[in-house]
């Protein structure tokens, strides 16, 4: 390295969703609530679970919304993250969950359009 470079390392940058989760299982590490599967006011557009408490969604007069369990596997920008159907209140479970899943956390993001796993599997090929 020259004097002035940076170097950046990010070692867990390739790990899957399923590896987070079994470190945060295996280390027995505390989590916020926010992460679990909750009973929540919700309706389904083309296929997407979308949260109906919140003024960032938009959500047409006729969307049925309706009361369901369900969990964000991924935490962030509402409105481009929708829901999966859970019933996931337990790290244990969730880890379960994501072993059973056929679609990545990425799957429920209506912005990564490349496919239900992309990124998923450009973790697991080394890409990051």
């Amino acid at each position: 390295i020259d004097l002035g470079q940076n170097v950046r390392v990010f070692p867990i940058s390739n790990w899957t969703e399923l590896d987070v989760w079994s470190y945060i299982q295996k280390e027995e590490i505390e989590i916020p609530s926010i992460y679990f599967a909750h009973k929540r006011k919700i309706f389904i557009r083309d296929g997407m679970i979308w949260s109906a408490e919140d003024d960032v969604v938009y959500r047409e007069e006729d969307e049925l919304v309706e009361e369901r369990m369900v969990r964000f596997r991924t935490v962030g920008d509402m409105s481009c993250t929708a829901a999966v159907l859970s019933d996931a209140i337990t790290i244990d479970k969730v880890v379960a969950e994501i072993r059973e899943s056929t679609i990545s956390e990425r799957g429920a993001r209506i912005d990564d359009k490349r496919s239900e796993a992309a990124m998923e599997k450009r973790k697991q090929q080394g890409y990051f």
